[in-house]
């Protein structure tokens, strides 16, 4: 199994990883909350940028994710581990250009590009070591039919294509990952994964995060197959992840 660095006895607030999650919309409110959900038990700071009524219920009820206003977003971008960008965003011309200017002005930054931030992204702006996690349509939509191993090397980014079995690749080594069960076709749980690989990639390698976020997801949500058939939803799922990471990792 792929090595995780874990949170080291004696470490300080903010060493063990300090996430952007950039996501929501009036129409899909809850599925950035479920990636906040899910980071905010892993990583050790979560800024949290929505649109105002997500950002009000952040502030105001969940708590567990510091509040950016869209328009100081750029400077917890320059300061932050990772950017995770898209869950429940629309396909729009706001998310359009919001996703399309961000990823030109910070190539730099280690980025997760998830959901509503993947399908309105300007493909030549794919960032190097990127992180996509498409669902097979998005994919087709992006890339046609050509093979994941192919992308990943053509734009030196990292992979993901879920599904029953789930590809990554980054160009030069591809795995796949088998697992998951029919709970896991509810909305949001693709949400709760683009979390987990997130909060992973602030002190990881993308490629080791990925591929370890992908097997943690499937084992997590097999560990709810078990307990109450697929009657389970994306906070179950988030819920279960530490506990499956506690029996994977410690």
């Amino acid at each position: 199994m792929d090595t995780l660095n874990l949170p080291a006895v004696g470490s300080h607030k903010g060493q063990n990883g300090r996430l952007l999650i950039i996501g929501g919309s009036a129409l899909f409110h809850a599925a950035s909350l479920w990636s906040l959900t899910v980071a905010s038990r892993i990583v050790d700071l979560v800024h949290y940028c929505s649109v105002p009524e997500n950002n009000a219920l952040v502030k105001h009820e969940f708590r567990n994710g510091i509040v950016v206003p869209r328009k100081n977003v750029e400077e917890y971008i320059e300061e932050d581990d990772v950017i995770l960008i898209g869950p429940g965003m629309t396909r729009d011309t706001e998310t359009q250009t919001l996703t399309n200017t961000l990823l030109k002005k910070y190539p730099q930054k280690q980025w997760v590009i998830d959901a509503g931030g993947l399908q309105m992204m300007d493909i030549s702006l794919i960032p190097k070591q990127a992180i996509l996690t498409p669902h097979h349509g998005e994919y087709a939509n992006l890339f046609g039919n050509t093979d994941v191993s192919e992308i990943a090397k053509k734009y030196s980014c990292i992979v993901l294509l879920k599904g029953e079995k789930d590809i990554v690749s980054d160009g030069n080594h591809t795995e796949e990952i088998i697992g998951g069960n029919p709970g896991m076709t509810k909305g949001g749980t693709g949400d709760v994964l683009a979390g987990l690989i997130a909060s992973l990639a602030c002190k990881n390698d993308p490629f080791v995060a990925t591929v370890m976020g992908s097997k943690i997801n499937k084992q997590a949500g097999d560990a709810l197959y078990k307990k109450v058939g697929p009657f389970f939803n994306a906070t179950d799922l988030a819920t279960q992840i530490p506990v499956t990471m506690k029996e994977m990792l410690l």
